[in-house]
C-alpha cells in the first residue's frame, strides 16, 4: 500500500551523499576503511563510555555481546515486550531467555519483578529503553550489581535519551545499539556494542571479524595474519561508517525535531480522554523513536488502525509480546508470572507516525482523523 503519510522517512542532506561518495571514489577500503574506527570514537564519545565496537546489524551486536561475556548455559531475563532480537539472544548462546513482566509508566522492566525472577541460574538481564524512552534503570542497574549479574542494556531504540542527566548505554557492563532505517540515525543496517571494559572490548574486536588479530591493513599487506579465536564476519562496511558519521552530525537536529513534533501530537491529542498519551518522565529526556499512544483495548485500537490506513495513514503495533510467537511456543519459557502489564499494555500501544520531516499539516491531518474516529 501507497501510504499518504508513512511511520517514518529517513533524514538526509547533501552531506550524507558526499561521505559515501567519497569512499566510492577512492576505490579502495571498502571494508576496515578509516571511517569505521572514527565512527566508533563518535558513539562512545557520545554515550559516554570508553570503547565502542561496530557491528552490521543490533542483531549481530547483541549477540557477539553475550559471546563475549562467555554465557553458555542457565536464563537471561528479558521483557517479552520488545522486539523479537532481545529474547533471541539468549538462544544465540545456548541459554533461554526468561521474561519479566514490565512497568506501565516506561514500558521497561519492572524493577520488583526481575528482582523476584533472578534465581542462581540467570546468567543476565537485558533490560529495553522502549521507543526512546528510558526505563527505571537505576533500580535495575542496582538489583544487577547487588546479585552480580550482568546487565546489558538494550538501547536500540534510545540513542540520545538520558536518565538523570546520564546517557542510556553507559548503566550496564555493555550496551546494545541499532542503526536500522527507523532508528534515531541509521545506516540502513547497523549495530554497535558499547562498553567501559577494555577486556569485552578487545574480544567484540576479534569476534566480529573471524577472530582475526586487529590489522586495519589486511587489504593492503601480504603479511600472514594470526587468528587466535573463533569470529564471524559480522563487520560494518566504511560506506556504512561514511553515512554513520554524517548521520551523527545531524543527531541533535533530529531529536529536537522528534520533540517538537511529539509535544505537537501531544497538544492536540490531549482533548480526547479515550487516549492516554506519551510523557515524559522528570530528570529523563524521551527521544521519541516511537510516538506511542495507548487506547483502551485491543478492538478500539483495531477500529482505530483500519480507519486510520483508509486515510493513509500507517499506523504499527510495537510490540506483540514475543512469548506468543510460533518460534516460541516450542519452548517452555519460565515467567514470574503472567506478565499481566505486558498483556495491558500490548493490547493498547498503536504508535503513530513521527519522523524529523513530517510535516504540521500532516500532524494535524493525522490528529484530526483520530478526532474524527472518535466522534464517529
Amino acid at each position: 500500500m501507497k501510504w499518504k503519510i508513512p511511520l517514518y522517512k529517513i533524514t538526509t542532506d547533501e552531506e550524507d551523499f558526499k561521505n559515501i561518495k567519497k569512499v566510492l571514489q577512492r576505490k579502495m577500503d571498502w571494508a576496515i576503511g578509516p571511517e569505521i574506527p572514527e565512527f566508533e570514537k563518535r558513539i562512545a564519545k557520545y554515550v559516554g563510555t570508553k570503547f565502542c565496537t561496530t557491528f552490521n546489524s543490533g542483531t549481530s551486536a547483541g549477540h557477539a555481546a553475550l559471546l563475549v561475556a562467555e554465557i553458555n548455559s542457565g536464563n537471561i531475563i528479558v521483557p517479552s515486550f520488545t522486539f523479537i532480537a532481545t529474547s533471541n539472544w539468549p538462544l544465540m548462546v545456548n541459554s533461554k531467555p526468561k521474561f519479566s513482566d514490565i512497568e506501565e509508566k516506561n514500558f521497561g522492566l519492572d524493577p520488583q519483578k526481575l528482582n523476584n525472577s533472578i534465581t542462581k541460574t540467570t546468567k543476565a538481564v537485558i533490560p529495553i529503553h522502549y521507543g526512546g524512552l528510558a526505563c527505571k534503570i537505576d533500580e535495575i542497574s542496582e538489583i544487577c550489581k547487588k546479585k552480580k549479574i550482568l546487565l546489558v542494556e538494550d538501547c536500540a531504540e534510545a540513542l540520545g535519551a538520558k536518565f538523570k542527566g546520564k546517557h542510556v548505554g553507559n548503566f550496564g557492563e555493555m550496551s546494545i545499539f541499532s542503526f536500522a532505517p527507523n532508528k534515531i540515525i541509521t545506516t540502513g543496517e547497523g549495530g554497535a556494542v558499547c562498553t567501559n571494559s577494555e577486556k569485552f572490548y578487545k574480544k567484540l574486536q576479534l569476534i566480529r571479524s573471524y577472530g582475526r588479530l586487529r590489522n586495519q591493513k589486511y587489504f593492503k599487506t601480504n603479511e600472514h595474519p594470526n587468528y587466535v579465536s573463533l569470529g564471524y564476519n559480522w563487520r560494518m562496511s566504511s560506506m556504512t561508517a561514511a553515512l554513520g558519521l554524517s548521520q551523527f552530525n545531524k543527531i541533535e537536529k533530529i531529536i529536537q525535531s522528534r520533540r517538537s513534533h511529539a509535544k505537537y501530537f501531544s497538544n492536540k491529542l490531549k482533548k480526547i480522554q479515550k487516549i492516554k498519551l506519551p510523557s515524559e518522565p522528570k530528570q529523563q529526556k524521551h527521544v521519541y523513536q516511537l510516538y506511542t499512544i495507548r487506547l483502551e483495548n485491543s478492538k478500539i485500537r483495531s477500529d482505530l488502525q483500519r480507519f486510520l490506513s483508509k486515510h493513509g495513514i500507517m499506523t504499527k503495533v510495537f510490540f506483540d509480546p514475543v512469548h506468543r510467537y510460533d518460534f516460541y511456543k516450542k519452548y517452555k519459557i519460565k515467567q514470574n508470572d503472567s506478565l499481566p502489564v505486558t498483556k495491558l499494555v500490548s493490547n493498547q500501544a498503536l504508535s503513530l507516525p513521527l519522523f524529523p520531516g513530517l510535516k504540521s499539516e500532516e500532524i494535524r491531518y493525522i490528529c484530526d482523523s483520530i478526532q474524527e474516529f472518535f466522534e464517529n
